[in-house]
């Protein structure tokens, strides 16, 4: 019988669906032909294929070559399917054991030469085939990524001939070394950062709930210097979320650094950022700065210098967690459930309101500056604040008790957080309209009162519901207490100054 099977998985944003490699050998004039709606580097398989099939010293058929990538409607690209193709059609033709492929996927780029070269996508293939029990051969270049789920049975090779030999039993293919862990999990520390002490307040109020933030101020107040710190107080990634946000990466074609895997992610555009570069997209969607930052911050800094239209597409990922690409041919789901942080100055020249400096901007260009910012996507933001010059004398001053570190602010963070886990499950962020109105009751009095403050500030029903959401941390970080009073609402309103 001249057929056999191998099989692989493709990429399809992060999902990593299994193909089925179906190889025939028949009569006829020596030709190769792959079928299963491949694109041109998997057309392109077929001269790869060959050529590293005879460097690696076997016999390429004199036959008529047919290979099936199935499901044929799920397009196929880039160099992920070479080794399944050329183990099947060895196996085709007898030249390795058939037996030895059913349980087993295979993930690789062959060069002529015959060696192997990493691939990118390979972690969602690797958490997909730990659910079918299934061992995987991948490339040595892709170890590291392979390293982070121990709980598979993955094997690393560098040739085609390796791989061979481990099916012939003749060699044994060594397994990826346990990934370990820097102790340095949380980077930066919040206490390079001095005075403050509001914005600190608000980075933890942040922190704990999972809110926006968008931080208002002249040059050098270190807007840019908190937003940083935020990751060193969040929680640590739990090892799905970990696995999660690293499977982005992969399917980027970034690498993975397995000493800082569990490591926030921390993202910083560049204003030139186009909208592309920001939510993803190209004829073969890849995921964009805020799935980069999924699980993590994603920081903005000058903000109003962003394109409008670019700060635009950023509303639906905030209210939904994740961003879907369409395409002719396909449509591509990347998660987005990103923490934002934004920094901008006051005005163009950004002194506006600063004491010490002279602000040079007339009203209407501090209005047109400001403008450059929606309304929508300013209402999506939980928590907006002034950051004030630090006094000279404040700067170069030794830390104080109130300067404290990211590991004390961190174990309140953890405790506030936990009261809202233990509560809801999720994030006070999160949290539903529903479980809104039964985790944040009001009695009579604070309902006459936060009425009133909504009705002559004129906020929207997002904004109402949202300055619920930053209340209820408050009072997760104020002990957990069960009822909200004044004392957090009037806190909570008073972080919506834009």
């Amino acid at each position: 019988m001249s057929l056999a099977v191998t099989l692989s998985r493709a990429q399809a944003g992060v999902a990593a669906p299994q193909v089925m490699v179906e190889v025939h050998l028949s009569g006829g004039l020596p030709a190769t032909h792959i079928v299963g709606l491949p694109e041109a580097a998997v057309r392109e398989a077929r001269d790869r294929v060959r050529v590293a099939i005879q460097s690696a010293a076997f016999e390429y058929p004199n036959r008529r070559v047919t290979v099936n990538l199935a499901p044929a409607e799920l397009p196929k690209d880039g160099g992920r399917f070479d080794l399944a193709i050329a183990l099947g059609i060895l196996a085709a033709g007898g030249q390795v054991p058939r037996e030895k492929l059913d349980d087993c996927e295979f993930l690789g780029e062959l060069a002529l030469s015959g060696a192997l070269r990493g691939v990118s996508g390979v972690l969602p293939a690797l958490l997909r085939a730990r659910a079918r029990g299934r061992r995987v051969v991948v490339p040595r270049a892709n170890a590291a990524e392979a390293a982070l789920i121990p709980e598979v049975d993955v094997r690393v090779a560098d040739t085609l001939s390796e791989v061979c030999g481990w099916l012939h039993g003749a060699q044994d293919l060594p397994q990826p070394a346990t990934a370990i862990e820097s102790g340095d999990e949380f980077g930066l520390d919040l206490a390079d950062v001095r005075g403050q002490a509001q914005a600190r307040r608000a980075l933890e109020i942040a922190a704990t709930g999972g809110h926006h933030l968008l931080l208002v101020g002249p040059p050098g107040t270190g807007k840019t210097m908190l937003a940083a710190r935020l990751p060193s107080i969040l929680p640590p990634l739990t090892e799905s979320e970990a696995l999660e946000t690293c499977a982005v990466l992969s399917v980027a074609g970034q690498e993975v650094d397995p000493r800082y895997w569990r490591r926030r992610p921390f993202r910083a555009p560049h204003h030139t950022a186009s909208a592309a570069a920001l939510v993803g997209g190209g004829s073969d969607p890849r995921p964009g700065e805020i799935s980069l930052a999924h699980n993590g911050v994603l920081f903005l800094d000058e903000l109003p210098e962003f394109t409008r239209h670019v700060l635009d597409v950023l509303r639906e990922p905030l209210e939904t967690g994740h961003i879907a690409i369409s395409r002719a041919t396909r449509q591509s789901v990347f998660p987005a459930q990103f923490q934002l942080v934004a920094a901008m100055n006051p005005c163009p020249c950004g002194y506006a309101g600063d004491p010490r400096q002279r602000c040079r901007c007339t009203p209407d260009q501090i209005q047109r500056y400001r403008n450059r910012v929606s309304g929508p996507l300013l209402d999506r933001i939980d928590l907006s604040l002034e950051v004030p010059r630090v006094p000279v004398s404040e700067i170069g001053a030794p830390r104080g008790a109130q300067d404290e570190d990211s590991a004390t602010v961190r174990a309140r963070v953890l405790k506030g957080r936990h009261q809202a886990l233990m509560r809801a499950g999720q994030p006070n962020a999160e949290i539903s309209t529903r479980e809104l109105e039964r985790d944040c009751a009001l009695g009579p009095a604070e309902r006459r009162w936060f009425d009133a403050a909504l009705e002559r500030l004129g906020l929207s029903a997002r904004a109402y519901h949202r300055t619920l959401r930053v209340a209820r941390t408050i009072a997760d970080l104020d002990g957990g207490t069960a009822a909200l009073d004044v004392s957090h609402l009037a806190e909570a309103l008073q972080y919506r100054r834009y």
